[in-house]
């Protein structure tokens, strides 16, 4: 691996957290027809991607490689868990 190929792969290991986690803040108020008062759709999709990410950390540091689909469900698990707290406290 040389150092042009260190940036994507790094890249492709975030990216399905923030397209998650984005996707999530942007849509759930819509879906479930809450409003979220006290933040907005930045600060939930900065949220729910860490979460994500970390979720994915673990599963990289558990199985030893990325791409286990065991780790992409605590990926969702760990987003939707922020999501639904965002949710709540938005009340």
């Amino acid at each position: 691996m040389n150092l042009l190929t260190i940036p994507t792969h790094l890249l492709n290991f975030v990216a399905p957290a923030v397209f998650v986690g984005t996707f999530l803040a942007v849509v759930a108020p819509w879906v479930l027809r809450k409003s979220v008062r006290r933040s907005s759709w930045r600060v939930r999709a900065l949220s729910n991607s860490l979460c994500g990410l970390g979720a994915l950390l673990v599963g990289l540091w558990v199985f030893g490689h990325d791409g286990k689909m065991a780790s992409y469900l605590g990926l969702l698990v760990a987003s939707a868990a922020s999501q639904f707290f965002w949710m709540r406290t938005g009340r």
